[in-house]
């Protein structure tokens, strides 16, 4: 198999046009793709949130000449590629003759991508509202789920996200809530939920000062890192990619960033 058509699968999961249209439309910045290729048959594929060093063992280890991750493996401007330096683990795939192809915002925002799973994963099954609408799928979700109290809904995240973990803030009941997976907390975001009538927010990589107007407020916060909001929806990703023909599939879980 080509990496070419490693991307159409991925492609025809979560189009990179997705990618393309939220950066035209909402003004973001993003590198899905085709980040390295080594022009070699793939034979086999790791599945890694991100490209760190135990990626790259874990994929030498098991094989595999090709990796996927969701965050671009090069995303901001690189200067220099060097063994101790930015970019290495770029430098050492291309050393050992692994590929690298990343899905990022068109994963993030596909129907069934890493944040719908995300609100799946919290109890929603349909969003009432979507912050940021794309021509399919969209980021940033708010939705009716079964009414619970808080503490229950906390305990709820650390078993099915693995997550070891959480920051908490409220004690109030749980029945709308708006989450945004990866860094989704931000004074849009908020505003969002607060214009919905959410009454728990859940995300990752706050500022205090916007944990401080959700609670001033009453509204229940939960936030996980930023690799357990993503990676539970990146899973579900990896179980549709598995089955392509002709290649072996692994799918890698760093649980220090759980």
């Amino acid at each position: 198999m080509r990496l070419k058509e490693i991307y159409e699968y991925a492609d025809a999961i979560a189009p990179f046009s997705l990618s393309r249209e939220y950066c035209a439309r909402y003004g973001a910045y993003d590198n899905s793709g085709v980040i390295l290729d080594c022009g070699t048959p793939i034979t086999g594929v790791l599945f890694a949130l991100d490209l760190t060093k135990r990626a790259i063992a874990e994929a030498l280890s098991a094989g595999a000449n090709c990796i996927v991750t969701h965050h671009p493996a090069i995303y901001a401007k690189l200067s220099s590629l060097m063994p101790n330096g930015e970019g290495n683990e770029v430098l050492s795939c291309a050393q050992a003759g692994i590929s690298v192809l990343s899905a990022h915002l068109n994963l993030d925002c596909a129907q069934g991508g890493i944040d719908e799973c995300l609100m799946q994963g919290l109890g929603g099954t349909n969003a009432a509202a979507i912050m940021h609408p794309l021509s399919s799928g969209g980021y940033g979700r708010v939705y009716e789920r079964k009414e619970q109290p808080f503490e229950d809904f906390a305990q709820a995240i650390f078993q099915t996200f693995g997550a070891r973990r959480v920051l908490l803030y409220g004690e109030g009941g749980v029945k709308r809530v708006a989450s945004f997976c990866g860094a989704g907390m931000d004074e849009e975001s908020v505003a969002f939920a607060l214009k919905e009538g959410a009454d728990t927010f859940v995300s990752s990589d706050p500022k205090h000062h916007l944990i401080k107007e959700l609670c001033e407020r009453g509204i229940n916060v939960a936030v996980l890192t930023h690799y357990a909001a993503e990676f539970y929806g990146f899973a579900r990703f990896y179980e549709k990619m598995k089955n392509m023909p002709d290649v072996g599939c692994t799918l890698f879980s760093d649980e220090r960033y759980l």
